[in-house]
């Protein structure tokens, strides 16, 4: 069966060693945002090359492996989804978006959402409607909230900032970290692209930003630059 043949052989690679020191960077003690997740000890890099062998995997397969109370399991999962999503046909990139949409609650790590958002949703919604991102902005969940502003950097590598302006305004009172930092990313990468777009949200915001947002967007400002954003004297 291809799904105990997939996972027999990422629990084969599973090094204990690695594991426990991803148990501490995804933060799972009790209290913090990874509370819960278990970590078989598997590099990215492997998980990559072991994609190549299973990319015809049925997508029941693929959504049973998303669902898995391994981390890297669903990584695999994941990573195979934006795999087929670049290779595939429309009617089953509406399959891919769908499954993933219906299963977010799966996608619950940084990496996890960092990996697929923007290659899956975002590039789903690129000719729709993409109400689902405020709907997800203001999500009860951390990792859909995520996932809305990070499906943005899809548009903004395509010169469209209209998305990731308008989610970032909605975040701005967000109270956890792991938005902070992702907002910032992503007003930065505004920025790669047109510094002034990114300038002028940030004369209307940036004194009522979390200070790790602002300091995330103003990363490549020069030094005499973030000082005065820092200070509030721009």
């Amino acid at each position: 069966m291809a799904y105990q043949r997939i996972v027999d052989h990422l629990l084969g690679l599973a090094h204990p060693d690695i594991a426990q020191h991803s148990q501490r960077f995804f933060k799972t003690a009790k209290g913090e945002y990874g509370f819960g997740d278990k970590f078989l000890g598997i590099r990215v890099p492997v998980i990559r090359q072991t994609i190549k062998q299973y990319k015809t995997t049925p997508l029941d397969v693929v959504e049973r492996l998303l669902q898995s109370e391994y981390h890297e399991i669903r990584l695999f999962a994941l990573l195979l989804l934006v795999f087929r999503f670049t290779k595939t046909e429309a009617n089953e990139q509406d399959n891919i978006y769908q499954l993933y949409i219906n299963n977010t609650q799966y996608v619950n790590n940084w990496d996890l959402v960092d990996s697929s958002a923007h290659h899956i949703v975002g590039a789903y919604l690129e000719d729709k409607d993409r109400i689902v991102l405020d709907e997800f902005s203001t999500s009860e969940s951390l990792w859909e909230r995520r996932i809305a502003i990070i499906a943005t950097f899809y548009f903004t590598k395509r010169g469209q900032f209209d998305d990731t302006l308008r989610i970032s305004e909605k975040l701005l009172e967000d109270k956890e970290d792991l938005i902070h930092k992702a907002v910032g990313w992503m007003l930065r990468e505004v920025g790669k692209q047109d510094l002034a777009a990114e300038v002028d949200f940030l004369k209307l915001h940036y004194k009522k930003m979390p200070r790790t947002m602002l300091r995330y967007a103003i990363e490549k400002f020069s030094k005499q630059e973030r000082q005065r954003y820092l200070a509030g004297e721009i």
